[in-house]
């Protein structure tokens, strides 16, 4: 931090307006990156501080960002997950805003600057968060499609959200103290812990945005394998759980929650199913609405795709098509599992939004 926030006089420090959070974990060899990205911040430097809360690596991580980093701390004995480690990280922080960024996620240099013009130009909002660009780094095809799809996502719902995305998200300290912070003991390694942060702020009445020009590079390579099990185990079985609870399964949902998705979810089931009749029965009548389920959940991807062959080209376009029908599978596996293991004890939220005051920190951000 600058000199000023060291000083010895009795005058406080000025506080900065941004204090950004990176949790690590085993990650030496993408933090140094995401890390230099902070740096290279349009943002003058006085203005935010950064830490870097490690928890317990057992590689070199720590030894990263030693020296850089304003701050590096260590979760309790761990690791805890990121969520625990984010909310330890808080503790520490002297910003009025909190910028979560992953380790494997390279901010564009003027995503803090962004960050903290929406605080400053609109009082009323109490969390932002962006999207991953549109240049992934892992070069695989598996990574480059599953990167890219998150950008699809969040640059179709700009503007209001009811839910929040940790990757490169920032939150207001009152309003994040005021929620109690993430659920790190329900959610003790990555899930939907910044969904369901998202979730809790809607519901007491504070205002989010996504605004999906705030981006990142984002550094993680994906296998088949592990973004099947992701969506299935870390996804949409959490998330699944998380709506019985809130018994809000019937309502159109946030980002990849919506109505069309969910219908083309449940036309997924029905092609299933009729491939299992079809192995059971061996009638050929079968592959009839097995193979009109499937044309119709491509075609319901229709945007997606185009959106795909134009930076990508076609034969790119074409290969994620399996990739998409394997997302409606785990999705519907995720649903049918949930159902048959919630124990179904809601948590309801409080429904009356809480009435707040931002009028300090607005003049702090000035």
């Amino acid at each position: 931090m600058t000199s000023s926030l060291l000083s010895t006089d009795d005058t406080p420090p000025p506080r900065p307006l941004l204090t950004v959070i990176v949790p690590a974990y085993n990650c030496a060899a993408m933090l140094m990156q995401c890390l230099n990205g902070l740096l290279a911040s349009t943002l003058p430097r006085d203005e935010w501080e950064l830490i870097v809360v490690d928890d317990r690596s057992t590689d070199q991580t720590p030894e990263m960002a030693d020296g850089i980093v304003d701050q590096l701390i260590y979760t309790p004995p761990g690791p805890r997950g990121p969520g625990l480690a984010r909310n330890h990280a808080t503790e520490h922080a002297h910003g009025l805003a909190m910028v979560f960024v992953d380790a494997d996620v390279v901010v564009s240099p003027d995503a803090l600057e962004r960050f903290a013009t929406i605080f400053r130009s609109q009082p009323d909002v109490a969390a932002v968060f962006g999207a991953y660009d549109v240049n992934p780094g892992a070069p695989g095809f598996v990574s480059q499609y599953r990167n890219l799809l998150h950008h699809w996502v969040h640059a179709q719902q700009p503007g209001e959200a009811q839910t929040f995305w940790a990757g490169c998200g920032a939150v207001r300290l009152d309003a994040f103290r005021a929620v109690g912070g993430f659920d790190g003991m329900r959610y003790p390694r990555p899930q939907i812990e910044d969904i369901e942060l998202g979730y809790r702020l809607h519901d007491r009445g504070f205002r989010i945005l996504l605004d999906p020009s705030i981006q990142g590079t984002h550094l993680k390579t994906w296998t088949l394998n592990k973004m099947a099990r992701t969506d299935l185990l870390d996804r949409a079985v959490p998330w699944m759980y998380l709506l019985l609870d809130r018994r809000e399964t019937a309502e159109n949902g946030p980002l990849n929650l919506g109505i069309r998705d969910k219908v083309l979810t449940a036309v997924m089931g029905v092609a299933v199913a009729s491939l299992l009749a079809l192995l059971v029965t061996t009638e050929l009548i079968w592959l009839v609405p097995m193979l009109g389920c499937l044309l119709l959940v491509a075609f319901g991807n229709l945007p997606l795709f185009a959106w795909f062959a134009e930076i990508r080209g076609a034969p790119f376009a074409l290969g994620t098509v399996p990739l998409r029908m394997i997302f409606y599978l785990a999705s519907g596996f995720g649903v049918v599992w949930s159902i048959a293991t919630h124990p179904f004890k809601p948590q309801l939220p409080p429904k009356t939004p809480i009435r707040r005051s931002t009028d300090r920190t607005v003049a702090r951000f000035r």
